[in-house]
């Protein structure tokens, strides 16, 4: 074993003993569970926009999409367009003729025109409309025709029938080796008493109960459980889905 093996064989002992360590485990959750409190998701932007989501969970994409390489990221929830434009900027760097599709049932045109006028708006593709409507789906598996290796990623209306809708309409697009991430399963795991301004989602109506839904109907996938071990601290906990088959 040559020494970058070596690095890479301690790494992974590491990240799997974090998934056995309970004093880390809790102390994880009790971060999560204060920063969702305090909106800690909402702190950042990339290359301008901003991004809602967890620095941890960014650099998990970041990894994935470096070794997937794929020609193709589609995006269920667009907001203000951070996340379309991060994943569009790693395929630029990577080279060749990568897209993200970004789908939202509303695109605010204050976002989509910050959103077009950016660098790597040219990398991007927006679709106005329902994620789960015959229309969307269509047009994007018309994108999706033909491309090598596709990933997902569902981070739009986070309710149990939304998302498992999402994952019968766009999990199949994904290839061999590549992934599904559902983000905000975090839900099913934060106290009962966690405030979720309102939203129709909470403690067993959410991604997390769509995921484990979704797994039973389909064995083409399976929970990358070494991407939790590693970050500790996500939104997507069981919602990093690699597909194996």
């Amino acid at each position: 074993m040559n020494q970058v093996q070596q690095f890479e064989h301690e790494r992974e002992e590491r990240v799997a003993s974090n998934g056995t360590n309970e004093p880390l485990q809790q102390s994880a959750k009790a971060f999560m569970t204060q920063t969702i409190r305090s909106q800690y998701s909402y702190n950042f932007s990339w290359m301008g926009r901003p991004i809602i989501a967890y620095p941890q969970d960014m650099i998990a994409m970041q990894e994935l999409i470096w070794r997937v390489q794929p020609d193709l990221i589609i995006e269920a929830g667009v907001a203000h367009g951070g996340s379309v434009i991060y994943y569009a900027s790693l395929l630029e760097l990577i080279g060749g003729d990568g897209l993200v599709v970004g789908i939202d049932i509303d695109i605010r045109k204050h976002n989509r025109d910050l959103i077009e006028q950016h660098p790597m708006m040219k990398r991007i593709q927006l679709i106005e409309g329902s994620s789960v409507s015959d229309e969307v789906v269509n047009q994007v598996k018309q994108i999706a025709a033909g491309k090598k290796k596709i990933m997902v990623c569902l981070d739009s209306n986070h309710t149990h029938e939304h998302v498992l809708a999402e994952l019968k309409c766009y999990a199949p697009l994904v290839s061999v080796d590549s992934y599904c991430v559902v983000f905000d399963t975090v839900v099913e795991d934060m106290p009962e008493d966690l405030e979720w301004a309102n939203r129709p989602w909470g403690i067993g109506d959410n991604p997390k109960t769509a995921v484990f839904e979704y797994l039973k109907e389909d064995s083409n996938f399976e929970i990358d459980k070494s991407v939790d071990y590693k970050l500790l601290i996500s939104v997507a906990p069981d919602g990093y889905l690699r597909r194996t088959k």
